[in-house]
């Protein structure tokens, strides 16, 4: 007789005076979860959101935390997994712990930005705490005199068009809320391709666009100096380009920039029309990605970006893996880990294909309902915080995305799928070795078409050609133009409509 097996076992503790970043937290849970025998785990700041997400993995909350405390939760088949995933978590934070001062008269570590702004020679500061304390620490950096990157995400509206404004005041610059990429004097910062310096300069509403940008003209070896972030909102009517238009002054007033380049979501058109005027009084060369119906989409503006520089284009390769069939199904469905790169293809394939539903539409007829159930032509943002409430972006963890494409994969409806992979520090370190069995057994089901636009640079730390082959190995067709991957998924479909 088989013996019946163990019950699973569960560790919850909290921590003080621990307070982490939340793409370092996000990692670190990623590599707890995925150790064998654990079934659930979260290392989080102990905010309300992260509670509620210990609830639901049905794992006990600890009394009355503070969100300024760290809480580490792990459900394990046994307490030998159990063991094994605490000294994993225990290498993960070793692995980034940096040395501090120590010894006699060693001084006590600054508990403000400001306080440590006046010990160090500083000119940025980079702020990621939770979104009800990031305004202020961010509004601390700005009277210090330093600018800001505002990494944090749930800070208000009114907060930011606060901050922007005291960084105008000041002549100071705020990069985000939500910023999650930039690039200052050829260094990354959060989510970040290796890109060669050069003569670009970037204004980004936007962090996959950025990213995708800059990697395709890494492609045809335009360099970039920087890419200043200003968040996705700030191009909204409410903010109306406070950061943006400050960010082309700095980026006009650089002898080094030759060419400027500015990359958004859909904006709101009046401050579309303000940017573009502000831009033609810079006696700079301006390029503008911003996408919306009838704009260039990011790989027709590299174009522009490159020939401006004097550089010849080369449009992106693709790696297809054979010829793809015509799908039997209707629809396509895309699945994203980057917003931008979503309303991209979303923008390109609605002028042939209609009306595409979303849970980031472009118009209100097409919201998705709360479960996000498929209908018509569909494209979801994994990325969008609702979806990363408590658990990684789906550029650290992809397995939200996975379980979503096996359904499609079994809906006889679909005639093509369309997805995107992001390399880059910060980024899942081998995004191609959990997808690719994914899109391989999707195929297995069936002869489903599979897109993916890959973006990333040959000196990405993940290995774009590897990534490349293993996608491709998989059944994949893989383009370095997330543009030219929506138009052959389109294309696909033309024979079934």
């Amino acid at each position: 007789m088989t013996p019946a097996p163990p019950d699973p076992v569960s560790h919850v503790e909290v921590r003080s005076g621990a307070y982490h970043d939340s793409v370092t937290l996000m990692q670190i849970s990623r590599t707890v979860s995925t150790q064998p025998g654990v079934s659930a785990a979260l290392v989080a700041m102990a905010t309300p959101l992260n509670l509620q997400m210990l609830s639901d993995m049905d794992l006990p909350a600890p009394p009355d935390p503070s969100p300024n405390q760290l809480v580490v939760a792990i459900r394990a088949s046994d307490q030998g997994a159990l063991d094994d995933a605490l000294a994993s978590l225990a290498s993960a934070f070793a692995a980034r712990a940096k040395p501090s001062p120590s010894g006699f008269g060693a001084p006590a570590a600054s508990r403000t930005i400001g306080a440590a702004a006046r010990r160090v020679d500083a000119t940025l500061a980079l702020v990621s705490t939770p979104g009800s304390v990031a305004g202020a620490d961010a509004a601390d950096a700005l009277d210090a005199g330093l600018d800001v990157m505002l990494f944090s995400d749930n800070v208000s509206l009114h907060q930011e068009i606060a901050l922007k404004t005291t960084a105008a005041e000041r002549g100071l610059l705020v990069m985000g809320p939500d910023c999650g990429t930039a690039v200052v004097a050829g260094v990354g910062l959060g989510f970040a391709n290796v890109v060669r310096p050069g003569p670009v300069g970037i204004v980004a509403a936007s962090g996959t666009g950025a990213q995708h940008l800059m990697t395709l003209l890494d492609g045809v070896d335009v360099g970039v100096r920087h890419c200043l972030g200003v968040g996705g909102r700030d191009l909204s009517a409410e903010v109306a380009g406070r950061s943006t238009l400050r960010a082309l002054d700095l980026l006009a007033a650089d002898p080094a920039i030759e060419v400027i380049a500015v990359v958004s979501k859909p904006p709101a058109a009046q401050t579309a029309d303000a940017v573009r005027a502000h831009a033609d009084r810079l006696g700079r060369p301006v390029v503008f990605a911003l996408l919306g119906p009838g704009q260039p989409d990011i790989t027709a503006a590299a174009s522009t970006v490159a020939a401006a520089a004097g550089v010849a284009w080369r449009e992106p390769a693709d790696h297809p893996a054979a010829t793809p069939a015509r799908g039997h199904g209707r629809y396509l469905r895309g699945l994203f880990a980057g917003g931008t790169l979503c309303d991209e293809a979303m923008l390109i394939a609605s002028a042939s294909l209609g009306d595409i539903a979303s849970n980031i539409p472009l118009s209100p007829s097409g919201v998705l309902d709360e479960a996000m159930s498929s209908r018509g032509h569909t494209m979801i943002d994994f990325g969008d915080d609702a979806l990363t409430v408590g658990r990684p972006h789906p550029m650290i963890d992809g397995s939200l995305r996975i379980d979503r494409l096996h359904r499609e994969a079994r809906d006889p409806d679909v005639g093509a799928l369309l997805l995107d992979v992001v390399l880059g520090h910060g980024a899942h370190p081998d995004p191609a070795a959990e997808l690719a069995p994914a899109i391989a057994a999707a195929r297995s089901v069936r002869d489903l078409p599979v897109l993916v636009s890959l973006v990333g640079t040959r000196d990405d730390p993940q290995d774009l050609t590897r990534q490349a082959d293993e996608l491709c190995q998989a059944g994949a067709h893989v383009f370095m133009s997330n543009a030219a991957a929506t138009r052959a998924a389109v294309a696909l479909l033309d024979g079934t409509r």
